[in-house]
């Protein structure tokens, strides 16, 4: 008995320590001696994760929530790893039996509250983070996580009081400062630069600092009409966010250039899986798609899904691929000898229950543009439509927009350039699209729908097989939660003041007004 409690004792010490690779020996030791050692598998879990072996860490945190069932630590770890490997239904199950335990731990309710957010589960994703800040209102951090739920969910007055009170606490949690200031148009007796331009005169400050206060500057002096002191500030931001990813655009060259050539002309499109729940909204970032996908999901048999990742971890689990990359060349030479079918109903099996087993649900990943000849496949019913964009607007909306930093789909937004030459290449991917695909895919132009909004909702409806509805004409009605970057701007009517904001801009972006051109886009005024 000594022996196995000095074990345990050296088990934990390795944990608090964060010697992974002691608990993990540890760990292996102590279930060799005592396997149905709940804590023991949960630490084995936590060091595996730690080093970076997922399907293992997932292994030992579910045997540890098996064995005490009523642990939530142990449940809401393994309900965070289940999301991290993106088997977001399954997470979602995990994260509700963790509430219904009722924890009082602020890290608990916080941590489900991120779980619910990565599965767009909005609603239950603000009733935990408020939780946790009930529990700890001190938290900067826990408040920041509130504030973000609740802008998704449409309380624009609620976040900003979250978002005050998070800087109150923290003056440095930087990204509380951009986020505030894309909240709400600022107004000239109403906007936070004094204090912006205070923290960036404070002496050296870090990357992160560097990046929020810089964009949270640009933003507010566009706002106010300051548009070259504006961009100044855009391109420090954006430079400093980017300085550490080392993109190059050859590495998207040569994806696109792989996809292209998995499906050439002569291509011949296979059965898949016939079922016609999925509707695909696609295009380049900031394009729109937001706009498309509330017209369409204010139709009562339509539920909205969000922005889901499900298609390509699908493609990739079912070729085999074992590149960091959810999609690279490597996965697209391994994708030629799929079941198809499998794959359509992988994926759609992956949806449920986030889509709320809804005869139809739009999945609005823009960057699905990149799969449209894979869902061709193993989807031969599913709806895809492409909006386009002013190539202007569009590129100067993408170097405006600070994308989620932890994905690889938006490396070429840190540089200007690097988002006309990434524009070029979806372009020339779409127009091979309607070459290989000719009639699947339905595109339409955003200024089309600011002009005329009651006939391109028809036309939406009528192919998407869907029968008219006036609540497509009130979209900003639609009370669903929002969890993009345009979840302030789909709750208003349509206007027109984000359409020619390039011209603002006409001297800053010559050299990439120049760059489209040569590539045979229309850019001009």
């Amino acid at each position: 008995m000594t022996d196995s409690s000095e074990l345990q004792s050296e088990l934990i010490d390795a944990f608090n320590r964060r010697n992974w690779n002691l608990a993990k020996e540890l760990a292996s030791t102590v279930l060799s001696l005592t396997p149905q050692s709940a804590s023991a598998h949960f630490i084995a879990g936590i060091a595996l994760f730690e080093l970076r072996a997922l399907a293992p860490a997932l292994d030992h945190l579910q045997q540890a929530s098996g064995l005490e069932p009523n642990n939530s630590n142990f449940l809401a770890q393994y309900s965070r790893m289940l999301s991290i490997a993106r088997a977001t239904s399954e997470a979602l199950v995990a994260a509700d039996q963790v509430m219904a335990l009722a924890p009082t731990d602020p890290l608990i309710l916080d941590t489900i509250g991120v779980v619910y957010t990565q599965a767009n589960a909005h609603e239950r994703a603000a009733a935990a983070f408020e939780a946790a800040v009930n529990l700890s209102p001190d938290s900067a951090h826990y408040r920041f996580n509130l504030a973000t739920s609740l802008i998704y969910m449409g309380d624009v007055g609620g976040a900003e009081l979250q978002l005050e009170a998070c800087l109150r606490l923290d003056p440095h949690y930087w990204k509380a400062h951009l986020t505030l200031s894309q909240l709400k148009t600022q107004a000239p007796s109403s906007h936070h630069l004094e204090r912006l331009r205070m923290l960036l005169r404070q002496g050296k400050i870090d990357t992160s600092a560097s990046t929020y206060l810089h964009l949270a500057l640009a933003k507010e002096l566009e706002d106010l009409g300051s548009y070259s002191e504006s961009f100044k500030h855009l391109v420090q931001g954006k430079t400093a966010a980017g300085s550490m990813r080392h993109y190059s655009i050859e590495r998207d060259e040569a994806l696109f250039d792989a996809i292209t050539r998995a499906f050439p002309c002569s291509q011949e499109f296979q059965s898949g899986y016939s079922t016609e729940q999925a509707i695909f909204i696609i295009g380049m970032p900031r394009s729109g798609t937001t706009l498309i996908e509330r017209i369409i999901s204010s139709h009562p048999d339509v539920y909205s899904a969000g922005e889901l990742q499900n298609f390509g971890v699908a493609l990739k689990r079912a070729s085999g691929s074992r590149t960091p990359l959810l999609l690279d060349p490597d996965t697209i030479e391994r994708s030629s000898r799929l079941d198809w079918e499998q794959l359509g109903r992988a994926y759609i099996s992956s949806t449920q229950p986030l889509t709320r087993f809804r005869r139809i649900f739009i999945d609005k990943l823009p960057h699905n543009f990149l799969y449209a000849g894979f869902i061709a496949n193993a989807l031969p019913n599913a709806k895809m439509i492409c909006l386009r964009r002013n190539a202007l607007d569009t590129c100067l909306s993408n170097f405006r927009q600070l994308f989620a930093l932890s994905s690889p789909y938006y490396d070429y937004s840190f540089d200007l350039m690097d988002t006309g030459r990434y524009f070029i290449l979806f372009d020339r991917l779409m127009a091979h699209w309607r070459r290989v695909l000719p009639g699947r895919i339905l595109e339409l132009e955003y200024e089309n729908i600011v002009h005329d909004k009651e006939s391109i909702a028809r036309q939406l409806l009528s192919h998407c097989e869907l029968s008219w509805n006036d609540a497509c004409l009130d979209f900003e009605k639609n009370a669903a939660p929002v969890s993009t970057a345009s979840a302030i701007q789909v709750r208003s009517p349509i206007y027109r003041s984000a359409m020619g904001r390039w011209r603002h801009y006409r001297e800053e972006l010559s050299s990439l007004k120049a760059l489209l051109v040569e590539a045979g886009i229309d850019a001009q005024d």
